[in-house]
C-alpha cells in the first residue's frame, strides 16, 4: 500500500512531466511532501498562480505535451481561471491540481471553500474531484489523454486533503499510442477537383495547422503548385515568412492589404481554421469556394460555412492533396502578389522612421535584425500585437508567440520565461505594454531565481494604448486610460536583473544587441509614440489597400 500522493507524483512521472509550476497551500502539503521526493519532477514555484498557468500552457505549446501547475483551494485556485481560459482558447494542453479541505470530515465549516469542479467546467476539456485515492490512475491518465488530444486544452483535479493522505495499491497507467485519422479520400479528390478548376487559389494558415506541425508538407504543397499563402495571428512562422509566396498576415479585422489579396480569390483553403480567432476573411453566398482542412469538422458561423470539408490530420492531407494535384497552368497570382508588394512599399519608409519616443515599425523592424532566425519572441496584449503580426517576419514555427484567443494582459514575460526554460540554447524575449508587464511582473524575481537568460522590453506609454486606440477610432475623447510608473530601470535592478532605458532609435539598436549577447535578465524600458495608430492601421491602409 502506497499513499495516494505518491501514487499521483507516480503518474505525472508516468505521463512524462518535468515541471510542476505554482504556488502550493497548505492543502497541498502531502502532494507537495511526495514531489520533494521525485527525482523526474522539478517544482518551479512562482510568485502568483496566474504566473504559473501561463508557464504550463506555454510548456504545452512549444512541447505539444501537458503543462502542469500546482494551486492551493479557494484563492489559489480563482487565480487560475484567467490561465485556464488562456489555455483553452490558444488550444495548449495545460493540467492544473488545485487542493481543497478534507471532503469526509472538516472542522472548519466552509473556510476558503469554493465549487472549484464547477467553477472550472465552462473553462476546460475536464475537471474532476478525486473522492477515492484508487481511481488517480484513471483520472490521471484521462485527464492528459484530453488535453493534448486535438484541439488541445485545459483539464483539472482537485485533489482534497483527505483523500491525498488515503493509501492505495493502485498502480500508474502506462500511456496509450494514438494517431489521428487520414482524411477520407474522396474528400481529398473534391477539394483537388475545385482547386484545379479555380483561377485564382489561395491558402489560409490558422492555428491549428501550426499546433500540429505541417510546416515540411505545406511547404511541398506550396513548392509543387505556387499557391500564394497568407496566415492568422495564431498561424504565423508555419511557412517562412520570406517565402517569395507570402501574402501577410491578418492582423487587422479588415481592409487590409492582405485581405485585398484574399478577396481577389476565388478558392480559399482554409487549413486549421479555429472559430476562436478573429476571421481572416468573411463568407457570403455565392461568394469563392471554401475548403475547410482540418482535424475536427467546421463549427457554422454567420461568416463561415465551408463548401468542402477535409478532415483529419492536417499535414497527411496536405500530403494527400499534393500528392493528387495537376497544377493549373491558368492559374493567375500577380494580382495578389500585388497587394503584398504594395504592403511591403507601404511598411519600408514607416520601418525606417528613427523619431524619440519610438515608432512602433521602427521597433518592429529593430527587433527583427536583433533577433536570429530561430529567436522567440513572446508578445503580451496590446496594440503593438499588430503592429508586430503585421510586420515581424515569422522564420519558424512557434517563434512568435501571440495569445489571439483569449488575448490576456500577463502572459508575455511568463511565457518568455518558459520559453527560456525549454530553449536555453535560444535568444528569447517578452515584448510588453506597462500595463501588461504590471499585471505579472513579480514574475521577475523567479526569472533571476531560475538564472534564465532574456529580454523584456517594455513598450511605455503611460497608458492602456489598444483601449485608447480605440476610443479615438469611436470617435470618443482621450479619458480614464493614463496612469503613472514605477521607474521600470530601478524596478528591474531591485529584482537582481539588469535595467536599461532606451534615448534614441540608434540606442535601441545597441540595446536589443547587448541585452541578446549578454546572460541574465534585463528589462529595456522603451518610450513608444503611439501617436498615428489610429491613422495608419485604421484610415491609410484600409485607404491605399482599396486604391489598388
Amino acid at each position: 500500500m502506497k499513499k495516494a500522493s505518491d501514487l499521483f507524483i507516480e503518474c505525472l512521472e508516468e505521463e512524462g512531466v518535468e515541471y510542476i509550476f505554482g504556488v502550493p497551500g497548505e492543502e497541498n502539503l502531502d502532494f507537495l511532501d511526495s514531489l520533494s521526493r521525485s527525482k523526474k519532477i522539478k517544482l518551479i514555484l512562482t510568485r502568483h498562480e496566474q504566473g504559473a498557468g501561463f508557464m504550463a500552457a506555454t510548456y504545452g505549446r512549444h512541447t505539444g505535451k501537458t503543462g502542469v501547475c500546482l494551486a492551493t483551494l479557494g484563492p489559489g485556485a480563482t487565480n487560475f481561471v484567467t490561465a485556464a481560459a488562456y489555455a483553452q482558447l490558444g488550444g495548449m494542453p495545460m493540467m492544473m491540481i488545485t487542493g481543497q479541505k478534507p471532503i469526509k470530515k472538516s472542522k472548519q465549516g466552509r473556510f476558503q471553500i469554493l465549487d472549484v469542479v464547477a467553477m472550472m467546467g465552462p473553462i476546460t476539456k475536464y475537471t474532476h474531484q478525486m473522492a477515492s485515492s484508487d481511481n488517480i490512475p484513471s483520472r490521471v491518465r484521462e485527464a492528459f489523454r484530453l488535453a493534448e488530444e486535438e484541439k488541445p486544452g485545459a483539464v483539472h483535479i482537485e485533489l482534497p486533503e483527505d483523500i491525498a493522505d488515503e493509501h492505495t495499491d493502485s498502480t500508474p497507467l502506462k500511456r496509450s499510442h494514438s494517431r489521428r485519422p487520414n482524411a477520407d479520400v474522396k474528400s481529398i479528390r473534391e477539394a483537388v477537383k475545385a482547386l484545379e478548376e479555380a483561377k485564382s487559389p489561395v491558402l489560409v494558415i490558422g492555428a491549428g495547422a501550426n499546433r500540429t506541425m505541417t510546416s515540411r508538407m505545406l511547404l511541398q504543397f506550396i513548392e509543387k503548385t505556387g499557391i500564394p499563402f497568407l496566415t492568422t495571428q495564431l498561424g504565423k512562422g508555419v511557412i517562412d515568412e520570406r517565402h517569395p509566396k507570402f501574402l501577410g498576415c491578418a492582423a487587422l479585422s479588415a481592409g487590409d492589404f492582405v485581405h485585398r489579396a484574399v478577396e481577389a480569390s476565388d478558392c480559399i483553403v482554409n487549413l486549421g481554421h479555429d472559430v476562436i480567432e478573429k476571421p481572416p476573411f468573411f463568407m457570403k453566398q455565392g461568394g469563392p469556394t471554401v475548403i475547410h482542412v482540418s482535424s475536427k469538422t467546421a463549427e457554422v458561423d454567420p461568416v463561415y460555412f465551408p463548401d468542402i470539408e477535409v478532415i483529419g490530420d492536417i499535414a497527411n492531407a496536405v500530403w494527400q492533396m499534393k500528392e493528387d494535384i495537376v497544377p493549373n497552368g491558368g492559374w493567375k497570382f500577380d494580382h495578389m502578389l500585388a497587394f503584398r508588394k504594395a504592403e511591403v512599399e507601404h511598411t519600408a519608409p514607416l520601418a525606417a522612421d528613427t523619431r524619440f519616443p519610438i515608432f512602433p515599425p521602427h521597433l518592429v523592424q529593430s527587433i527583427r535584425d536583433a533577433m536570429p532566425d530561430d529567436g522567440i519572441i513572446c508578445l503580451d496584449n496590446g496594440v503593438y500585437k499588430i503592429w508586430f503580426a503585421r510586420g515581424y517576419t515569422a522564420c519558424k514555427p512557434n517563434t512568435v508567440l501571440l495569445d489571439n484567443a483569449l488575448a490576456t494582459m500577463g502572459a508575455g514575460l511568463p511565457s518568455a520565461m518558459m520559453s527560456a526554460m525549454v530553449y536555453p540554447d535560444r535568444k528569447v524575449m517578452a515584448i510588453c505594454g506597462d500595463g501588461g508587464f504590471m499585471m505579472n511582473s513579480q514574475e521577475m524575481e523567479t526569472a533571476v531565481r531560475l538564472g534564465l537568460n532574456l529580454t523584456v522590453l517594455i513598450l511605455n506609454d503611460s497608458s492602456y494604448g489598444m483601449i485608447r486606440w480605440k476610443q479615438a477610432n469611436m470617435g470618443f475623447k482621450d479619458w480614464g486610460l493614463t496612469y503613472g510608473n514605477p521607474d521600470f530601470v530601478k524596478y528591474a535592478e531591485s529584482y537582481g536583473a539588469h535595467g536599461h532605458r532606451v534615448e534614441s532609435a540608434a540606442h535601441l539598436k545597441e540595446l536589443l544587441a547587448h541585452t541578446r549577447d549578454t546572460p541574465g535578465v534585463h528589462l529595456i524600458d522603451c518610450p513608444v509614440d503611439y501617436s498615428e495608430n489610429d491613422q495608419i492601421l485604421n484610415i491609410d491602409i484600409k485607404k491605399l489597400s482599396k486604391e489598388l
